[in-house]
């Protein structure tokens, strides 16, 4: 049966945050491996204990626990905890004297490869290239691995050598007091190995900077903001470990026509008043090509109409956006005489009933003109 994680750290069920990141402190200060080396017991407990604060410490995983105990967590996951328990030792004490008194989390060095960073690249695009998707040829400065002493820092036909130092560990231990406190070896950097012969390409540090062009291929239905990852395109890694990833950062200039709000497109359609009027068919853009929109007799200016399945691809492959017409009626503008005289026969011809609008505006505003 799994222990309770408030015995575990001995404290009360009602006991504080901060009495269970102090109990848990001087828990693990006396539980830490590397103050009990070759105790597998006292590593378990490490272990358990660290286990029971990343759920205690936290109030929502705490309050679950409360309520279900461990079947709270067992269901999803076979351990209470998927955190690592060097990493919260490290959380909890920081920077302090204590890191360095562990090596900074159960003296662990890293002496084999290491993955490579990864690498940002901006990208301006097109309105087009983002909807409908491009390939674009971009060339990025990065650390690659160097060829000649395959990432391994060494002259070929040479290899490195156990660091007498620290003989091999990467780390040595000073005693200044009370502690002894280990840290980072001086001769090898922490490594726990010497080159002793460098490469002549790359000066002993495995990789060398070289300028790659690199062709990226942007999904259609892209915006600004959105990332899209080339995977393996990044630095390589220290040692020769395997390369991280470019991220290519997305950024879309503005059309002259189209908005874009997500998936849906938006534009506005002069339309003149005698169509809005008497109704008939304009002529639109879409991203797509041109399309017909039909107008009712009646239109009202500001009117918003949809055009299904015209606006921009999903980026995540679910369908497509509509585009949104917004109708703006042009009252017509240096009519000449007989224009004039024509309109002035409609205006005589028309009573109320043909302006709704304005019939009941003036019945709201009446007592404003009496």
């Amino acid at each position: 049966m799994a222990k309770d994680f408030y015995e575990l750290l001995e404290v009360e069920r009602s006991a504080s945050a901060e009495e269970i990141k102090k109990a848990y402190r001087k828990q693990a200060l006396k539980y830490h491996p590397d103050r009990n080396p070759g105790d597998k017991e006292a590593e378990e407990h490490f272990k358990e204990i660290s286990a029971a604060y990343e759920v205690l410490s936290d109030e929502k995983k705490r309050r679950q626990y409360d309520q279900f105990g461990h079947d709270a967590f067992t269901r999803s996951r076979p351990t209470a905890s998927g955190g690592d328990p060097f990493d919260i030792f490290s959380q909890v004490f920081g920077n302090s004297v204590f890191d360095t008194f562990f090596g900074g989390g159960g003296g662990r060095t890293r002496q084999g490869p290491e993955q490579g960073a990864s690498l940002r690249y901006d990208l301006q695009l097109g309105f087009e290239e983002a909807v409908f998707g491009s390939e674009h040829e971009v060339t990025i400065p990065r650390a690659e691995t160097c060829e000649r002493c395959h990432g391994n820092g060494c002259e070929p036909g040479t290899s490195r050598r156990t660091c007498a130092h620290c003989r091999g560990l990467g780390q040595v231990t000073v005693s200044q007091g009370f502690f002894s406190i280990s840290q980072p070896c001086p001769r090898c950097r922490g490594q726990g190995e010497l080159v002793e012969k460098p490469c002549r390409e790359c000066q002993g540090a495995g990789r060398v900077q070289r300028r790659k062009r690199i062709v990226v291929s942007i999904p259609p239905g892209v915006d600004t903001g959105m990332r899209v990852r080339v995977a393996g395109e990044g630095e390589a890694g220290p040692r020769g470990g395997p390369p991280g990833d470019l991220i290519v950062m997305i950024h879309v200039r503005e059309h002259e026509i189209f908005k874009r709000e997500g998936d849906d497109l938006y534009c506005e359609v002069p339309v003149p008043f005698h169509t809005a009027a008497l109704g008939g068919k304009v002529r639109v853009p879409t991203i797509s090509g041109p399309a017909d929109l039909s107008i009712p007799p009646g239109t009202q200016n500001g009117k918003l109409f949809r055009l299904r399945d015209k606006g921009v691809p999903s980026a995540r492959g679910q369908g497509r956006g509509d585009q949104h017409v917004r109708v703006v009626v042009e009252v017509p503008t240096n009519l000449n005489s007989t224009q004039k005289q024509k309109l002035r026969e409609f205006a005589e011809v028309c009573d109320e009933g043909v302006f709704p609008l304005m019939r009941r505006f003036v019945e709201r505003a009446r007592k404003f003109f009496e």
